[in-house]
């Protein structure tokens, strides 16, 4: 994976007055988000759930920026260089994520039974526009080089691309909107919506997606072991135990474990349904460009069967205070915190080749997450872990297009 650029300085006392500065930038920023919270949480109707969004989303965004948790660099380098880790550590986060969403769902519905599901889950119909949507995202994110949510992280550390990437997302919403009566009353609106435990139980459920995921975590190590196998063994270096000073600037600098990512991503994804809807950074976005939209007269006014099917909601709010909006803002604020304390934060002026990377993969990014109901986050991830199919069939049609788009990149390097 290629390293992110540092904000660095000059050795002695420039290095030294960046640090300060990043350590009272991410410092002050962490007093910000904790008095805004602590605000929200007075607020009368929902105000406990806004504080809850907010936070929770700096979390993400502080994991998703320190362990460089995303669903295409993770494939990319897989497919490129062999490397299982990024892929394993999702892997890791649907495992984790489906024992915990289990756990809460089997308190909601305890007898789950065909045409029973749970409230608000993204359970969605699976079709073969839910296919195309996948492919889309996928080949959304080999050109713009990254997933939506990796994009909005990325805003904090100053990227070239990620303005771009969401702004062409936005429209790829709106092409998603002009397509979806269409799509809908084709191959959607008969489509299965299928929750796994409806049909197998909690337990066969649960035990048919650990099983899944516990063979593709031993196919990937598996072949990982056999690249290593003609390597030379590395003997570990330096003391068996750190002493805390370094344990703490070890948070800071470089990445965090692969496996730290998945782990708490995953139990991020399985907590937050208890305070709010699952897991999702295309609500607010999408919604806002279908607002602007309608207004316009670019998006129909009724779209068949939209608002009642599982997924990101895309239906327009009456104020921007939403729990996912927070959700978003405290992503982006919780990620420019591990950006500024690892002296990542590294912005620079956008050439015309980032913007239209950006515009042209945001896109597909756009139209396959409004398609799709959701994107990496809420449809492979929220989805799948609460049992649904289509997440399964989502994140399965997104690997194979990253897959694809990965190996036609690699034959266009080796061209020249």
């Amino acid at each position: 994976m290629t390293p992110i650029a540092s904000s660095g300085a000059a050795p002695g006392v420039g290095c030294s007055t960046g640090a300060v500065f990043s350590a009272l930038g991410s410092a002050a920023l962490v007093v910000g988000i904790a008095a805004t919270a602590h605000g929200l949480q007075r607020q009368a109707g929902g105000g406990r759930t806004l504080a809850f969004a907010l936070l929770g989303g700096a979390l993400l965004g502080l994991v998703l920026q320190r362990s460089r948790f995303c669903f295409y660099c993770h494939a990319r380098d897989w497919f490129d260089g062999g490397d299982p880790r990024g892929l394993l550590a999702i892997l890791l986060a649907l495992a984790v994520g489906a024992v915990g969403t289990t756990v809460v769902l089997g308190s909601w519905v305890a007898a789950p039974a065909p045409g029973l599901l749970p409230p608000d889950m993204h359970i969605g119909p699976v079709s073969v526009a839910l296919v195309a949507a996948g492919l889309a995202f996928g080949v959304g994110m080999v050109v713009s080089g990254s997933c939506i949510s990796a994009h909005w992280y990325r805003l904090a550390e100053g990227s070239a691309v990620a303005p771009f990437a969401l702004l062409g997302t936005a429209l790829g919403f709106l092409l998603g909107f002009r397509t979806w009566n269409t799509l809908y009353s084709r191959v959607i609106a008969e489509a299965p919506v299928v929750w796994l435990p409806a049909h197998l139980g909690y337990g066969g459920a649960l035990a048919l997606q650990l099983a899944v995921l516990g063979g593709a975590a031993a196919l990937l190590w598996r072949g990982h072991a056999r690249r290593q196998a003609g390597a030379p063994a590395v003997s570990p270096a330096g003391p068996a135990v750190r002493p805390l000073g370094a344990v703490w600037q070890g948070l800071w600098t470089g990445r965090w474990p692969y496996w730290t990512g998945g782990l708490a991503v995953g139990l991020i994804a399985a907590f937050v349904i208890v305070r709010m809807r699952p897991l999702g950074v295309t609500a607010t976005l999408g919604g806002a460009a279908r607002a602007l939209g309608t207004e316009w007269g670019w998006v129909p006014v009724r779209l068949e069967g939209l608002d009642s099917l599982g997924g990101c909601a895309t239906t327009p709010q009456a104020q921007w205070l939403t729990p996912n909006a927070l959700l978003l803002a405290g992503l982006v604020a919780g990620a420019f915190v591990g950006a500024l304390a690892g002296r990542q934060f590294s912005p620079r002026w956008p050439s015309v080749r980032d913007a239209a990377r950006g515009l042209g993969g945001g896109v597909l990014l756009g139209w396959g997450a409004m398609t799709g109901l959701g994107c990496t986050i809420g449809t492979l991830l929220s989805g799948s872990i609460a049992g649904a199919l289509s997440g399964w069939v989502f994140g399965a049609s997104v690997l194979a297009a990253v897959g694809l788009g990965v190996r036609v990149q690699v034959a266009l390097r080796a061209r020249g």
